[in-house]
Order: structure tokens, then C-alpha cells, then sequence
């Protein structure tokens, strides 16, 4: 066997392990963004307070940003990611033990650290493995695997219910079952991540602005969903059961469309590719409000929630082929603090349109939101033409 046919098993060893490390992770988080929600609003909680509690996550993620790299070349990257999955599970057994309202802030803001560390560490490693010719088809599988694993979380509610410790029981043994694939990856790309702690936020945005608003974005859209799809869904009549499919309607939509959007962004510019799916996301996602109570709500949600992720797949594809080395560590670690700033601010935007515009105001102000994408990616564009920068 040739040492290339070696390496290339190696990569495809550490590739199918890093995906299945997120897809566990998924899961877990896919069950427990609307369980917290749900049983917040079945207490009585205001739409603008669950709002608030949900973006403690995203603050979260940005406090773990200064304090992973460190971590990770500390430590290394599978010590750090085999802690997170611990301590995340952890913290979800604290839920049913913790007052809902000032109790549950603390753990959100500690559950952001954690799940972001376990998140960054395994996205860096499968686009550091997803190379060559078929990188964004690569990452559309692996968006693929995620959105189907993300989708089965709010299934374990529309079977467990809400009530009761049993729902935290299960999110927190899934997370606990991230440690398997963790371990499977080789310990050499596992420490292919230290010293890069330097990498800095503010050297890498201006060398790939739109592909940060494009990260951001996508974490406004997925923020806000994951907190209010659900309410959204009881304040138009729906049981707390069938508001939680809601969410597993939105991310199946992946499954299927991912590896078509991965195809499109090897064979077609991948900004072009980028801009037609905000089009689309912004077009439907205003059309939400019109679909409810018909059928047209499913495929509806189903087409939105694969283009609005096929802008993240394009945008984690082009960091893959644009950076590589530390240049490619500074690119995730900034992507992944661009997702907790969008995090934070698509909780709270669409918390404050929930309560100020009332329910219809969500999904409208997300189609605002691509609006403005769309403006600013092509002033960008125009920009760079009137500069001759590439």
C-alpha cells in the first residue's frame, strides 16, 4: 500500500469521525433549543424574556472564543473536545434541578461555552479533512448528516413530552455518546490545531467580509428559529408536540438538498451560488405567516431550511479552498465567533419582533435580514470591482 493510499484512508478515518462528533452534538442541541423554549412559554414566560434567555447561548459562544484557542494549544484539540462533551451533558442534567428564570440564565450563558468548544474543535477538523476537487460536496453531506441528526432532536420531545426530567436525561446521554467518535480521531490531527491560539478575529474579517456576514446570517436565522419556531408555532394553535416537528421539518429539508447546493458550489461561482439561496430564503421565509394552517407550510419550511444552511455550506467550502494552515484556524475560529454574535442577535431581534409586531413579526423581520445580506453582499462586490481587488 502506498503511504498516499494510507494518508487518504487516514483522512477519510478522521473525516467520518469529526462528522459523526457534530452529528451527536446535533442531536442533542436540535432537542434542547425548543424543550427550553416550550416549557418557558408553557410557565408563562413573555416572548421577549425567552428571547433573552435564549441569546445567554451566543454570549457563550463569544466568551469561549478567547478562551479555546488557548485551551486547544494547551491541552490539545481532542482533550478539549472530550471536555466540553462532559461538561455540556452536565449542565443539561442542571435544567430540571435550576429556577427557571435566573437559573436557567447561568446555564444557558454556561452551555454556549461548551457546546461552542465541542462545535469549533470538530467543524475545524472536518475542513481541515474535507479536501480536494469535491470539498463543498464534502461539506454538504456533512451538512446532509447534521440537519438529519439536528431534526431527530424534536422528536424525542414529541415523545417524551415536556415534563419531567426525562427529556435532560436523554439530551445529556447523546452528548456524553459524542465521546466515541471524539476518541476515533487520530491524535496527530487531533493536535493539528495547536499554536494557533494567535489567530485573531479582527486580522482575518477584513480579508473575507462577506463570507462572515454570510456565517453571520445564517446564525441570525438559526438562532431565532431554534427559540421561537416552536412558540410560533402554539400562538398559531398548534400542541407543544406538533410546534417541536416544526424544527425537524426545517432541518430534513438538508438532508436531501445539501449535496445538490454542495454541486452547485463546485461547478458554479460559489458567490453566485451564496446570493441565489438568500433569494430564496428571504422570499420564503416571508411567506411563512400566508402558509400557515395549509399544507404548503411543510415544503415551505423544508425548502427554507436547506437554502438558508446551503449559505453556510458555500461559505465554510470557500474558507476551506481560499485558507489553509493557521490562516485556515484563524478563518473557523472567526466564523465561529461571527455564529455567536448572529446567534445573539437573532435571539433577541426576534424576541423583540415577537412581542412588539406579535408572531408574524418573526419570520418578517428574517426576511428583512436578507435584504440587507443581499444589499451588503453586493456593495461588496461593487467595491472590489472599483478597486480591481479579487
Amino acid at each position: 500500500m502506498t503511504q498516499t493510499a494510507v494518508i487518504d484512508r487516514s483522512r477519510i478515518k478522521n473525516l467520518v469521525a469529526a462528522i459523526a462528533c457534530v452529528t451527536v452534538f446535533g442531536f442533542a442541541l436540535g432537542e434542547m433549543f425548543p424543550l427550553l423554549s416550550l416549557i418557558m412559554e408553557r410557565e408563562g414566560v413573555r416572548a421577549d424574556v425567552i428571547g433573552y434567555n435564549t441569546s445567554m447561548a451566543p454570549v457563550g459562544i463569544l466568551f469561549a472564543g478567547f478562551i479555546v484557542p488557548p485551551l486547544v494549544a494547551r491541552l490539545g484539540a481532542r482533550v478539549v473536545a472530550l471536555g466540553a462533551a462532559a461538561l455540556a451533558a452536565f449542565i443539561v442534567l442542571l435544567y430540571p434541578l435550576t429556577p427557571i428564570f435566573w437559573g436557567w440564565f447561568f446555564l444557558r450563558f454556561a452551555q454556549g461555552i461548551a457546546v461552542s468548544t465541542l462545535f469549533s474543535v470538530s467543524e475545524a477538523w472536518v475542513i481541515q479533512f474535507a479536501e480536494g476537487p469535491y470539498r463543498t460536496r464534502i461539506l454538504g453531506l456533512y451538512a446532509s448528516v447534521l440537519a438529519l441528526s439536528f431534526g431527530l432532536g424534536p422528536g424525542v420531545i414529541a415523545i417524551t413530552g415536556t415534563d419531567g426530567a426525562l427529556p435532560f436525561w436523554v439530551g445529556a446521554a447523546v452528548l456524553l455518546a459524542a465521546s466515541l467518535p471524539i476518541m476515533m480521531v487520530r491524535e496527530e490531527a487531533a493536535k493539528g490545531h495547536e499554536g494557533a491560539g494567535a489567530a485573531s478575529f479582527f486580522t482575518f474579517a477584513p480579508r473575507a467580509p462577506v463570507l462572515l456576514l454570510a456565517v453571520g446570517a445564517f446564525a441570525v436565522f438559526d438562532s431565532a428559529c431554534l427559540g421561537f419556531l416552536p412558540v410560533y408555532g402554539v400562538r398559531h394553535g398548534m400542541s407543544e408536540r406538533e410546534a417541536a416537528i416544526l424544527l425537524s421539518v426545517l432541518s430534513f429539508g438538508n438532508v436531501g438538498l445539501q449535496l445538490p447546493i454542495g454541486w452547485l458550489g463546485d461547478k458554479y461561482p460559489k458567490r453566485r451560488v451564496m446570493a441565489g439561496l438568500a433569494i430564496v430564503t428571504m422570499v420564503f421565509t416571508a411567506l411563512i405567516p400566508s402558509a400557515m394552517g395549509t399544507v404548503w407550510l411543510w415544503p415551505l419550511l423544508m425548502l427554507v431550511g436547506a437554502t438558508s444552511v446551503g449559505i453556510y455550506t458555500i461559505a465554510l467550502a470557500e474558507v476551506g479552498e481560499r485558507f489553509s494552515g493557521a490562516d485556515l484556524v484563524a478563518g473557523t475560529s472567526a466564523m465561529a465567533t461571527t455564529w455567536g454574535l448572529g446567534a445573539l442577535v437573532g435571539a433577541m431581534v426576534a424576541g423583540w419582533a415577537f412581542q412588539t409586531f406579535g408572531p408574524d413579526g418573526f419570520p418578517y423581520s428574517l426576511a428583512i435580514l436578507f435584504a440587507v445580506f443581499l444589499l451588503l453582499m453586493w456593495l461588496r462586490e461593487r467595491w472590489k470591482t472599483a478597486h480591481g481587488v479579487r
